[in-house]
Order: structure tokens, then sequence, then C-alpha cells
């Protein structure tokens, strides 16, 4: 079936189903919560730096932030410091959780 003005890959998408809702977040619960919503860049990732020692080695830490430069400074830092970065997720007032595990 051809739509005039369509590409063949629109007119697909047009004739699928809507896709589900997204699933609820996957993994374990953080065992600290940082706030750096309203924070602009760096100060995210400072809070992040000065509040990891708090949880144990192998314990999630989750900062949340919606300064759109934390979507790539929190996996960046992750990967300087040797911590897993394990997802990240839309938070409902806006923003993101970043999930981080310390590993030492």
């Amino acid at each position: 079936m051809r739509f005039p003005g369509r590409s063949r890959r629109a007119a697909r998408r047009a004739q699928q189903p809507p896709a589900d809702p997204p699933a609820a977040p996957a993994g374990p619960r953080p065992a600290l919560v940082v706030d750096a919503l309203g924070r602009k860049c760096p100060i995210p990732i400072i809070m992040l730096a000065e509040r990891i020692r708090e949880v144990p080695v192998g314990e999630i830490i989750a900062v949340l932030a919606d300064d759109v430069a934390a979507r790539t400074d929190v996996p960046a830092w992750c990967r300087m410091k040797s911590q897993e970065f394990v997802r990240e997720e839309p938070v409902e007032r806006g923003g993101w959780a970043f999930h981080i595990r310390r590993m030492y």
C-alpha cells in the first residue's frame, strides 16, 4: 500500500499498532538518592563524588538531575572513576535518575 508523500518506512509505522507503555524500572532499589534537580553542571557530578562513599561497595546510588549535560557527564564520570553506570530512567518531575553501582 502506498501513501502519497510518505516513505515506505513511514507508511509501515502508520500501520503498526501503538507501542505498549514502558515497563516498570528493573533492578535493585538505590541505597541512597542524591537530589540534584534544578542544579546545573557540574554540581550533580560534584554531589555524586561527595556522597558515593556513603553507600557500601556493591550498592546503588541514584542521582536525580534535570540538566541535560548530566546525561553524558554521569556515564563519563563512572568510566573515569571505575564505577558501574547501571541505568538511566526518566523521573516524573522531569529529568532523569542515574543509577550507579559503587565498585570500590
